[in-house]
C-alpha cells in the first residue's frame, strides 16, 4: 500500500501544518513509512502553498508525490496549479465555498465546507483540521484517534480542544 497526498492552498491556510501533522500521525502512531515535504512562496501569506505526504507500508523509494491519490484543495489557485498532478479517478477533497469544480471531470469529488465549519466552531484557522478529519475518514488509512494523538504532540494545549473538535467535524461531513 502506497498513498500519495497533496494538500494545497495559499500561505496562511495551514497546509504545511496539516501535512506535518498527517505525517507525524502516520509515522509515530500509524506504523507507516512517511515522507513529508512542503513548498510555498517566499512571501508566505497569500502565495501558493503545498504540502505533500507519502504514506506506505513499505520503504519509500522516491520522496516526491508524482500523482496524488488524494488532493486536498483549499483554494481555486491550488486546484488550477496542481490538478494535472492528480491521478485520474483519484479523490479531490475540496471546500465548495472556495473552489469551483463544475468543469472538473474524472475525479471523485468530496465537498467539505471547511471554512464555514471552522467559522461555526468559532475559529477560522482550524479549517485545515476540518480537511484533515475529512481526509482521515475518507481514506480509512488510520483512525481519528491516531490523528488526535499527533495533535496532542504538536499543538499547544490552548488550541488542542478546538483542533480535535475540527477534525471530528470534518469526519462527520464525509
Amino acid at each position: 500500500m502506497k498513498t500519495e497526498i497533496r494538500i494545497a492552498g495559499t500561505g496562511g491556510m495551514g497546509v504545511v501544518l496539516a501535512g506535518v501533522i498527517l505525517g507525524h500521525a502516520a509515522a509515530v502512531y500509524g506504523g507507516l513509512e512517511v515522507v513529508q515535504s512542503q513548498s510555498y512562496g517566499s512571501e508566505a501569506r497569500g502565495t501558493a502553498a503545498k504540502s505533500e505526504v507519502i504514506l506506505s507500508d513499505q520503504p519509500i523509494k522516491y520522496p516526491k508525490v508524482r500523482k496524488s491519490d488524494y488532493f486536498i484543495v483549499m483554494s481555486q489557485k491550488a486546484l488550477d496549479m496542481y490538478l494535472s498532478d492528480a491521478k485520474e479517478n483519484s479523490v479531490l477533497i475540496v471546500d465548495p465555498d472556495l473552489v469551483d469544480t463544475k468543469n472538473v471531470e474524472g475525479f471523485e469529488i468530496v465537498e467539505i465546507p471547511a471554512m464555514k465549519t471552522a467559522d461555526d466552531l468559532g475559529l477560522r484557522l482550524v479549517s485545515n483540521m476540518v480537511m484533515l478529519g475529512a481526509f482521515v475518514k475518507k481514506s480509512g488509512l488510520f483512525s481519528l484517534q491516531t490523528l488526535e494523538k499527533a495533535l496532542a504532540d504538536l499543538i499547544s494545549a490552548k488550541a488542542l480542544d478546538i483542533d480535535i473538535k475540527a477534525i471530528h467535524a470534518g469526519a462527520e461531513l464525509v
